[in-house]
This record gives structure tokens, sequence and C-alpha cells, in this order.
């Protein structure tokens, strides 16, 4: 299974989304890794939401990159909330231990 993830930053007040086959690994390399990138400039990064987005990566590709170029915090923030999406974010399933 293939997953959306939305992580929150609360030292930059940012969010940061990717996909994966295992969310709770991404979230510790992002938070650990040696690497300079955008999410070791601002960590700590908590995980802000994950979706089922079935079992092919291509289509979780398709939805990360569909948010990305999106570049809206408003869309991220309505992903996060569950409100009614349409398109190609309307098939998401949250990973339901992660909606506390």
């Amino acid at each position: 299974m293939y997953y959306l993830y939305i992580l929150y930053s609360s030292s930059a007040d940012k969010f940061y989304v990717g996909y994966t086959n295992d969310y709770l690994r991404r979230l510790s390399e992002h938070n650990s890794s040696d690497r300079l990138t955008f999410t070791s400039k601002h960590r700590p990064w908590v995980l802000a939401a994950a979706f089922a987005c079935g079992e092919l990566e291509s289509e979780a590709m398709k939805v990360e990159r569909f948010v990305k170029k999106k570049k809206s915090r408003k869309l991220i923030e309505r992903i996060i909330n569950e409100e009614t999406l349409d398109g190609i974010l309307a098939h998401l399933v949250r990973v339901p231990h992660v909606r506390d």
C-alpha cells in the first residue's frame, strides 16, 4: 500500500507533502537524516495526516504531484481536515490511527 503523508513543522509553520509505502519510517527519516534538505532545515516534524492511495506507486505519485503543484496551504489544510474533496483527491482514505 502507498500513502500520501503530510508533515507539519511548528517551528517553521510549514507543511511537507510526500508519498511512501511506510509513512512512519519516512517521518523518522525526515527528523533524523544527516542530509541537508528542505525538511532538515525545519525540524522537528510531526505527522499531520496520512492517506492510503492504493497499491500502485504511480497513483500515490500522481496525488503527491497534484498537491505540490497547487502550492496551496489552504488545499493542504482542507485535506488534513477531511473537507469534501473532488477529482484526484476524492478517493483518498485517511489512515484511522493518525486522526488524533
